[in-house]
Parts: C-alpha cells; sequence; structure tokens
C-alpha cells in the first residue's frame, strides 16, 4: 500500500552549467524544495532536452563527499555520478541528488566506519559495529521531489532494488530499472562485492558466483 506522502513544493529553478574533470559539459536546471520532510537540503537537476520524457530517467544519488568531491577509490560514487549525468542528459530526466552521506549515517560515521573496514569488516558489518543501520537511507524525500516536479512514473537508473521498492511504496511507479555500469577499482573489490551479497545489488563482478 502507497504511503501518504507529504507535499512539497519546488522553491527555486535556476540554470548551472556543469563541467566535470575529464572534459564533459552539460546544463543543468538546478531545483530546490519546500517542505521536504527531513529538513535538509536536497536537489533535483533536469537534465537534458527532455526531462518531461514520460517516463523520465531518474537517479536518486546519496551524497558521497569522498567519492563525489574527492575522488576516493573505495566506492563507486564518484564515477557512478559521472555515468547518470551523461546517461540522463541523453535520455533527459533528473538526478536527485540526496544529502545521506554514508547510507545516511553521516560523514564522520561513515570515515569510523572505513576504520573498521580496515580491520576486516565489510562495508555493512561496519555500520551495524557502529550501532546504525546496515544502511539507513530513506527516499521519502526523493519521492516528494518526483511529486512537486510533475513526475509519477520514472525509469530508474540504479543498482539498487530498495530504492525501487521504496519509490513503488512511495507512490512512484517504477516503469523500468535500469543499472549503472561496474566501476572496479582495486581499492573498491570488497565493497562492491558487499553490495551484491548482502544487499543484492545488480552489479555482474566476475569473482562474486
Amino acid at each position: 500500500m502507497d504511503e501518504t506522502l507529504p507535499t512539497a513544493t519546488v522553491r527555486t529553478r535556476v540554470t548551472v552549467p556543469l563541467r566535470f574533470p575529464d572534459g564533459y559539459v552539460t546544463t543543468a536546471r538546478v531545483h530546490t524544495f519546500h517542505g521536504l520532510v527531513d529538513g535538509r537540503e536536497h536537489l533535483a537537476f533536469g537534465l537534458g532536452e527532455h526531462a518531461d520524457a514520460d517516463p523520465p530517467l531518474v537517479r536518486p544519488h546519496s551524497e558521497c563527499l569522498t567519492g563525489d568531491v574527492f575522488g576516493s577509490q573505495r566506492c563507486d560514487c564518484g564515477p557512478q555520478l559521472r555515468e547518470a549525468v551523461e546517461r540522463i542528459a541523453e535520455a533527459g530526466g533528473y538526478l536527485l541528488y540526496l544529502r545521506q552521506e554514508g547510507r545516511g549515517i553521516g560523514l564522520y560515521a561513515k570515515l569510523d566506519a572505513y576504520a573498521l573496514q580496515d580491520g576486516g569488516l565489510d562495508t555493512y558489518e561496519a555500520n551495524l559495529a557502529l550501532g546504525r543501520g546496515a544502511d539507513e537511507r530513506d527516499y521519502t524525500v526523493a519521492a516528494q521531489m518526483l511529486a512537486a516536479l510533475g513526475v509519477d512514473r520514472v525509469t530508474l537508473l540504479s543498482n539498487n532494488p530498495d530504492k525501487a521498492a521504496q519509490l513503488e511504496r512511495l507512490g512512484v511507479t517504477v516503469a523500468d530499472r535500469v543499472s549503472t555500469g561496474v566501476h572496479l577499482s582495486p581499492a573498491n573489490a570488497g565493497y562492491l562485492a558487499a553490495k551484491v551479497t548482502r544487499a543484492d545489488h545488480a552489479l555482474d563482478l566476475p569473482f562474486v558466483p
């Protein structure tokens, strides 16, 4: 059954030209919102000539300062963000940039979890060892943002089945789910393997049966 979704509204829309370190350029229509349930400053980037495509290509992307900004190779967040922007710009749709660092536990706690992973725990075990949830992300704000943008049906760009399940429960129809690429490095192999074995992410890894 769909959950009752509190109403959010678009607060500001502004055009922002984007340029990535590899030289890729595009233009985004960046939206801010009133009424998001957690009070955080989440953003929706409208990308492509056909952001009103039916259904639009949508990626809810959780903030990762270390990966998105500083290029950390312990995760695949930065390459996924870069890939998503280009794919959405080509297809038309939205990138929802969600302020849910560390699968919802925050930046400092994420770095504490990294220290535990260096001692042998996987990324989910480390969160639990800190007394936190394995994945605390809540996509209510994503559904609110989509509703404010007039979107109730999406093609979801994600490897994570929980995103699709939460959005469906919140009243967003996921017409299709398409996977991102596999951004594998020696530093993130264990992290990606844990996402497959612990959270059923759709990643085709050669070393995971």
